[in-house]
């Protein structure tokens, strides 16, 4: 056996009632209790609100953004909205910018609430694939759910990797906005220096945090109330500073919330759906809540909940923000035009020495979601390794005694991810198209466990707190279709007919990564994923426990849909 698995005794200490209830569920999915939960339901609420829509995007529309510093994207949901002012500017204006971005909430919710009830059935830090193979135990649903596991983490991996080089690019255009004739900024060997220098600090934040059990959710917690307030800041300074400067103004309301505008070459029809991308995009990786759900007390109750709220607070400070982006803007063209649409707004609003300011206070924060999205992957990674997925999987299921982390999984991802910055010397495009493939890979992984649950049947379901009820099959078709159509429109180039390098080349990406999985379920995966002894055992006596009608004891939740 070549697989590292967890036994009893548990290593953390059960204090009450409800740690023996997560720590016999857990044992019900064939692990034991390794890590502390040291979140409670607002830090983890503080991580997936800072996650959500932390990713950036790739080819036109949505941008060729990594060749210079001119091309800096901001992380978190409403900073996305705001940095694809140009992009929905041209892809239907504030017709799919505001509207579109409701008719995404509601599709999405969708989602959430489908991944929700899964996770309260089974919360496993695995998440999306171990669903997977629980509502098919084939020998085909288990290659199946090794392609989610490895279609998830790939997922995260890019999202940390393009959150590093986003804080690579933002760490080295504050000087290009002082000097624009500083050409440090798009020197590959720069780029590439700052670029391990910010993956060693956030993996090095994330192994020593968790020592001690309060610091890493204090980190949350902190940065959660930091991006809320620049939210708030952000918003009253624009509006401040059009409503006293003499010669600035507001847009009238029809522009703000009907106005239609198509500059993409392509029909209204399918500028309608690219549209919708533009929402997507800021309202994704809300699976971060799954892959932390071992460290939160009752996350049959509390993890379904998080996502859902994660979701709607976004959607909510997004459309705000957009609102006030909309009314603020005083040269149509000029930001639509714009390589940096949110830089242009702001210095027509604040000028160059406020914008400066706002954007350090960005930097800054944007760090602290460097640790968010970098923890998520790495519980990701440690699940995948614990389940006998990843190569070397004894080695990376480790948990360390000392530091209370899985620290050789945050090391080994931080050594994936370095790697990725070495293209910064020699294959910019390989580079951009790897960033942009983030988006794409997790909203397969959604689509995934969902679709089982479909074709399967919803009995085949465990019973878990928060249910769905007749709701559930609404929800899931919904769901599918959303996450079908999205993923079709994110791979469209940004006009007809595209010279080679404004080409889309994610789905290249996509396939490549594809055929490193089933290369590695051949080598390894085959013998070693979800057949420990231990998995094995448990995984026979959850099934016992349906079967029988006596199913784990969970607490009852206190929200559900009848």
């Amino acid at each position: 056996m070549d697989v590292e698995t967890n036994s009893l005794p548990l290593k953390p200490p059960i204090e009450d009632e409800q740690d023996v209830q997560d720590a016999t569920d857990l044992a019900a999915m064939g692990h034991a209790q390794a890590l502390t939960r040291k979140f409670n339901i607002w830090s983890m609420l503080a991580l997936a609100f800072c996650v959500l829509g932390g990713k950036q995007r790739g080819s036109p529309p949505w941008g060729i953004f990594f060749q210079h510093a001119d091309h800096i994207r901001f992380l978190g949901t409403y900073s996305t909205f705001a940095q694809d002012l140009s992009s929905g500017l041209s892809n239907g204006a504030s017709i799919t910018i505001l509207w579109g971005l409701v008719l995404v909430t509601a599709c999405n919710l969708c989602v959430a609430l489908s991944l929700g009830e899964l996770t309260s059935s089974m919360p496993t830090a695995l998440g999306q694939a171990y669903w997977v193979y629980r509502l098919w135990p084939t020998p085909l649903g288990r290659f199946v759910s090794y392609m989610c596991a490895w279609i998830n983490t790939f997922g995260w991996w890019t999202l940390t990797a393009s959150q590093v080089a986003f804080m690579t690019e933002f760490l080295l255009g504050m000087k290009t906005m002082f000097n624009p004739d500083w050409s440090g900024a798009s020197q590959g060997w720069l780029n590439f220096v700052v670029f391990i220098g910010v993956v060693f600090l956030l993996t090095a934040i994330n192994v020593v945090s968790c020592r001690r059990e309060q610091i890493l959710p204090w980190i949350n917690n902190f940065v959660g109330v930091w991006f809320a307030g620049l939210f708030v800041v952000l918003s009253m300074v624009m509006l401040i500073c059009v409503g006293v400067k003499s010669d600035l103004k507001f847009q009238p309301p029809s522009f703000v919330f009907g106005q239609w505008m198509n500059e993409t070459g392509w029909s209204d029809g399918v500028v309608w759906f690219t549209g919708l991308v533009q929402a997507a995009y800021g309202l994704t990786a809300f699976d971060s809540v799954i892959h932390m759900v071992e460290e939160i007390p009752a996350p049959r109750k509390n993890a379904p909940r998080v996502i859902w709220m994660a979701v709607l607070f976004g959607a909510i400070t997004g459309f705000i923000f957009m609102v006030v982006c909309l009314f603020c803007i005083q040269n149509v063209d000029n930001v639509a035009g714009a390589d940096l649409p949110f830089m242009e707004l702001m210095l027509e609003t604040v000028g160059l020495k406020g914008g400066a300011v706002l954007i350090a206070l960005f930097i800054f924060n944007g760090l602290g979601q460097g640790i968010s999205v970098l923890t998520t992957a790495s519980r990701l990674s440690w699940g995948f390794a614990r389940d006998g997925g990843l190569p070397w999987s004894r080695y990376f299921s480790h948990v360390d005694p000392v530091w209370q982390v899985p620290a050789r999984a945050l090391w080994g991802q931080g050594v994936i991810i370095a790697i990725v910055g070495i293209l910064y010397l020699f294959a910019n495009t390989v580079l951009e198209a790897i960033l942009s493939v983030s988006t794409i890979a997790l909203t397969v992984s959604y689509a995934m466990p969902i679709l089982a649950l479909l074709i399967t049947g919803r009995d085949k379901l465990p019973p878990g707190p928060f249910r769905l009820g007749r709701w559930g099959p609404w929800f899931n078709w919904v769901s599918i279709v959303y996450c079908i159509i999205t993923t079709i429109f994110f791979l469209f180039p940004g006009a007809p007919n595209p010279a080679p390098s404004d080409m889309n080349y994610a789905i290249a990406v996509f396939g490549v990564m594809l055929v490193i999985a089933v290369a590695f379920w051949f080598i390894r995966g085959s013998r070693t994923y979800l057949q420990t002894e231990d998995a094995i055992a448990q995984m026979v006596y959850a099934q016992h426990l349906e079967d029988s009608g006596s199913p784990v004891p969970t607490q009852e939740a206190e929200v559900g849909f009848k």
